[in-house]
């Protein structure tokens, strides 16, 4: 054979080694020790040995006072009947559906790139949606209820939309223009509970009126239990926010202008465009939140009515790492610290002891450098579970 023929042989394929369980396992080890889950994991148990030196601290007992933590959240057996014993289960998952909401939306927007911290203002303004619709109408179930819902994200989603829109059209701040929509949003919600047309007839209480039973979220399950259908409205939207950000169009759009906002405008998206839709639907699932502590939890327009979801949510978003699913179980953890918190009161155990396990949370989630230098763990490469698999059959690893 010539050099010519033997050049123009095309040449045979590499045999791969066969996959064995040891590359399986190494691979999974390569990606586990790089993952971000694994920083989310680490600053949940470092946050509560922190947790535990406060309590110790503070005279109290650490078992003691997360054995009540558990029985608060998860399961009392000292309860009479079986009902009551799983009752703090469900109290977990209902605290934790507005936060799942409305971190759900503020997941979305810094996937983006974008900084919403005016989840809070853009919760009260979808509770004063839903309020307005749900007492103010007279619809049958379930298009009362689904119109109040429909009401509180339009609100939510223009009063954060509004703050996209001017980021995409003057460059304004989107940082600023939602921390100064937060306040005004709680002076609004003020002078709406002072109008006739919220207050209840004879009564000067800061308080709305009932919305209707139509446009209430119905319970899932009998008395004791007060765990109402915000929770299934959480899990479609937790789907929803996944399929936007993994199958559409817009979520590919969504996801490249957060990663290179200069290289998507080249590629031809508007990024003006895109702003101003994630920030607007960011805000509509905040808004949702609203609707849901309105519509289910408190049934009537309350001052209290967002408490501090919005910062919260912020914590449960970053504690997800910004994806649907972990923010979905991010979600349920701040739910038991809040469903947990009042049993542990009664070991002598300051309520702000929750606050603190929430603060380092938020400290290491935001220093994932600094949690991988000091448990000394491998920094990301980019590599998958796969790919890691089929660099090890071909030799390379």
């Amino acid at each position: 054979m010539s050099v010519t023929e033997q050049a123009a042989r095309p040449e045979e394929p590499k045999q791969l080694a066969p996959e064995t369980v040891g590359m399986k396992a190494k691979a999974l080890l390569h990606v586990g020790m790089r993952s971000g889950f694994l920083i989310s994991l680490i600053a949940i148990l470092v946050s509560l040995f922190v947790g535990a030196l406060f309590i110790w601290m503070s005279g109290a007992s650490v078992a003691d006072a997360y054995s009540r933590l558990l029985r608060g959240a998860i399961f009392n057996p000292g309860r009479d009947d079986f009902a009551r014993q799983i009752k703090p289960m469900t109290e977990t998952l209902r605290n934790a559906v507005p936060l799942i909401l409305a971190g759900l939306g503020l997941g979305l927007g810094f996937r983006a790139g974008l900084f919403n911290i005016g989840g809070q203002g853009q919760i009260v303004l979808g509770a004063i949606g839903a309020a307005y619709i749900g007492f103010t109408l007279n619809l049958p179930f379930p298009i009362h209820l689904l119109l109040a819902i429909i009401v509180a994200m339009i609100f939510g989603g223009i009063w954060g939309g509004t703050a996209g829109f001017l980021k995409a059209r003057t460059g304004a701040n989107e940082v600023i223009v939602t921390i100064m929509l937060n306040a005004i949003s709680g002076f609004l919600l003020l002078y709406v509970l002072g109008r006739k047309t919220f207050q209840i007839p004879g009564s000067t209480e800061l308080k709305s009126k009932s919305v209707a039973e139509a446009a209430r979220l119905p319970h899932l399950l009998p008395a004791p239990f007060n765990l109402h259908a915000g929770l299934i409205v959480a899990i479609i939207a937790t789907a929803f926010v996944w399929w936007v950000l993994e199958r559409s169009t817009f979520g590919f759009e969504l996801r490249s202008v957060g990663a290179n906002p200069h290289a998507s405008r080249t590629a031809g998206m508007s990024t003006g465009k895109v702003t101003t839709l994630t920030m607007a639907l960011s805000a509509a699932l905040c808004g949702a939140a609203g609707a849901n502590e309105v519509l289910g939890t408190f049934g009537a327009l309350t001052p209290a009515v967002a408490g501090t979801i919005g910062f919260d949510a912020i914590t449960v978003a970053l504690l997800g790492r910004n994806k649907p699913v972990g923010i979905f179980f991010a979600g349920l953890l701040f739910g038991a610290f809040k469903a947990g918190a009042p049993l542990m009161q009664g070991a002598n155990v300051p309520v702000d002891i929750i606050l603190i396990l929430q603060a380092v949370i938020v400290l290491l989630i935001a220093a994932p450098a600094l949690i991988r230098w000091i448990f000394r763990l491998p920094k990301p490469d980019g590599v998958s579970y796969r790919e890691y698999i089929t660099l090890q059959r071909e030799g390379k690893r």
